[in-house]
């Protein structure tokens, strides 16, 4: 491990030393002098590779090895979650160091002249970068901590989703986050960032698990198999999108930037060679009894080249992209990462498309995985209702256009715009993914472990649905805040103006918005078995009671004399937006309308469910008095026949 970190710093510090001085001077900066320069290469390095560990330690407690029926870790698991606990107080190390380095650097200053806390503290408010090495630092020391206290696989599986969200701030900073396009660059390195960081860590974890002698190494193998070939595939396409944003096809053999962009392509791809041969060789012969000598050959390896392409990663980070420092793009441009084509029109808006990387990718994924389920269901022979697959499928489409049609081109330019497409991601997508029953439909086509086998993905979801988490944010109290709240806090707090600026909010945004309305249409007409079940007047109760909420809001934004994200949409100068207060008038309008509809469909669909189970229900009472007669009547006859013999009353 150590040696391949020196490897990978040996390998990043000689390239910047090549490639990278020009950086400086592109930015305007003053030489911040060689312990900087160089300094901030090391930790960054090490920062990646012990984020990559920790990473990919947490992957093999979690899904890689089984725990114990109990629901704790087993030997394997606990000594995996040791290991990351020790990486990630690495990582909290070597990104607190970042923070000093990162805002030296970008203030083109020594790092000696940053120790100083006042001056440290104006840096790190005037640059993004440092702010987010620091947020890095605070998820690496609770992750640290949340290792050691930890034990169950469940709380393990959590710590995993959190280390995985620890990449996220740097990936939305950086030569990613800024200049033209930076909305598909960023888009690209979180896919680019999280797949690397799952195949070099869950490698390196996979290895010291077959050092060990650790149980388990042929299901551990297999799984980490399929991860790798997925995260190979990831790494590839994301690495050609986010390259293609930053040099032209004709500068890769003529550029500092090209030349390191395919050495990098080039060590993707021999892994990729060394990948196929891990799953040829290494995953037939643990199948076959035989030991892990393979395995740790090939891996050993592996994780070398790897170290080399964190390295040509690290160096890529640092040396000036060849269409930044020719391109002078438009403010709009900069600040939204595209041009746009004149005003939206009932056409354009369904023509003028620019695919967003995350939620478009993810509608595709969502829809392709659910037409898998529907059609390994029909080959063993059973049925799937026709309703729910058109409502799921209908829901990544309006997931799809909202985030990647005219809709969402220009949604980050106009208020009104945005207001649709809040709209539809937090009230028609829930309600018609939620309509396609997902959940039930995964939990009948992935097959069961079995009780002697490790629990798998069918497991793994019985335990989310029954977790203290999903019932939380399906309390009927909690969903409804959450829902109501996401209209006024994010709007009247100037949340939304601080986050008009980020591309990471927008999509945190989003996020916010498919995730908290799943979790409230869920109980209500969700197809699934809810974690929370509600009585049908509960039901209606808790869809009614956000009702009025949602007509104030949108009544509140369209008597505003106050535009809101004023500073952000006046710098844009759209010349076609007649009035910043007139749009937002206009979104207001679309608010308040837009409620009623899909409160009419949820109203609509509970009344289909409530008659379908009295259908259900009476076909079942007459199933059951056909066959064991009615047990209610026999018991009024006797009754009767009982006071027929005691005769009148007397008077």
């Amino acid at each position: 491990m150590v040696v391949g970190a020196l490897l990978a710093t040996v390998v990043a510090v000689g390239l910047v030393a090549l490639t990278g001085g020009l950086s400086y001077g592109v930015a305007g900066l003053t030489d911040p002098g060689d312990l900087t320069r160089y300094g901030i290469m090391v930790v960054r390095v090490g920062a990646d590779l012990a984020a990559a560990v920790c990473i990919g330690s947490l992957l093999l407690a979690a899904f890689l090895v089984p725990p114990q029926k109990s629901g704790t870790l087993d030997v394997d698991g606990y000594a995996a979650l040791r290991t990351a606990g020790t990486a990630a107080w690495v990582w909290f190390v070597f990104a607190l160091a970042s923070v000093f380095f990162v805002a030296a650097d970008g203030a083109g200053k020594p790092v000696t002249d940053v120790f100083d806390p006042v001056v440290l503290l104006n840096y790190v408010g005037a640059i993004e970068q440092p702010k987010a090495w620091l947020l890095t630092a605070g998820i690496a020391l609770l992750l640290a901590l949340g290792c050691r206290l930890v034990l169950s696989w469940g709380w393990t599986t959590v710590l995993f989703f959190v280390s995985v969200l620890g990449l996220l701030p740097i990936a939305a900073t950086g030569h990613s986050a800024s200049g033209g396009s930076h909305d598909m660059a960023t888009n690209s390195l979180l896919y680019h960032l999280i797949g690397a960081a799952l195949w070099v860590g869950g490698l390196i974890a996979l290895l010291a698990h077959a050092r060990r002698r650790g149980d388990h190494l042929p299901l551990a193998t297999a799984r980490f198999s399929t991860v790798a070939l997925v995260c190979w595939l990831v790494l590839g396409v994301s690495g050609v999108v986010n390259a293609l944003v930053r040099v032209a096809p004709d500068q890769l053999l003529t550029t500092n930037y090209g030349l390191v962009v395919l050495a990098k392509v080039v060590a993707i791809a021999v892994l990729g060679v060394f990948g196929h041969q891990h799953r040829k060789r290494s995953v037939r012969e643990l199948a076959e009894g035989a030991g892990g000598g393979t395995l740790v050959r090939l891996a050993a390896v592996e994780v070398l080249v790897m170290f080399i392409t964190f390295g040509l990663a690290t160096a890529l980070s640092r040396t000036p992209p060849p269409l930044e420092i020719a391109a002078q793009p438009s403010t709009v441009e900069l600040l939204i990462g595209y041009d746009l084509n004149g005003p939206i029109t009932a056409v354009s808006a369904f023509t003028d498309w620019r695919f967003d990387l995350v939620y478009g990718t993810l509608a595709l994924v969502l829809a392709g995985l659910y037409v898998a389920g529907v059609w390994r269901l029909r080959r063993r022979g059973d049925a799937w209702p026709a309703g729910r697959t058109v409502a799921w499928l209908l829901g990544c489409a309006m997931l799809l256009l909202a985030t990647s049609s005219g809709l969402g081109r220009y949604s980050p330019a106009m208020f009104s715009i945005h207001m649709i497409g809040h709209m539809l991601l937090s009230m028609v997508v829930p309600i018609l993914l939620v309509l396609g029953g997902p959940m039930t439909l995964a939990l009948r086509a992935l097959p069961p472990a079995g009780r002697q086998r490790p629990p798998g993905p069918r497991e793994w979801l019985l335990a989310f649905v029954h977790s203290p988490v999903a019932r939380f944010f399906t309390n009927p109290f909690v969903a409804l805040v959450l829902f109501v709240a996401s209209f006024y806090g994010l709007y009247f707090s100037g949340l939304f103006d601080v986050a008009l600026r980020h591309h990471w909010a927008h999509l945190a945004m989003n996020a916010h918005f498919l995730l908290v309305g799943y979790a409230y249409f869920w109980p209500i007409i969700g197809i699934d078995p809810s974690p929370r079940k509600l009585p049908p007047l509960g039901k209606i109760g808790l869809l009614m009671s956000s009702v009025p909420f949602h007509a104030f809001f949108g009544v509140i934004l369209m008597n505003m004399q106050t535009a809101i994200g004023e500073d952000f949409y006046r710098a844009l100068d759209l010349p076609w937006v007649d009035g910043l207060l007139t749009d937002q008038r206009v979104g207001g309008g679309i608010a308040w309308a837009s409620g009623e509809l899909p409160v009419l469909v949820v109203m609509i669909a509970l009344l289909v469910q409530w008659t379908r189970d009295d259908e259900r229900a009476s076909r079942r009472r007459d199933k059951r008095v056909e066959a064991k007669g009615d047990d209610e009547l026999e018991a009024y006859n006797a009754m009767l026949r009982q006071l027929a013999k005691q005769g009148p009353p007397r008077q």
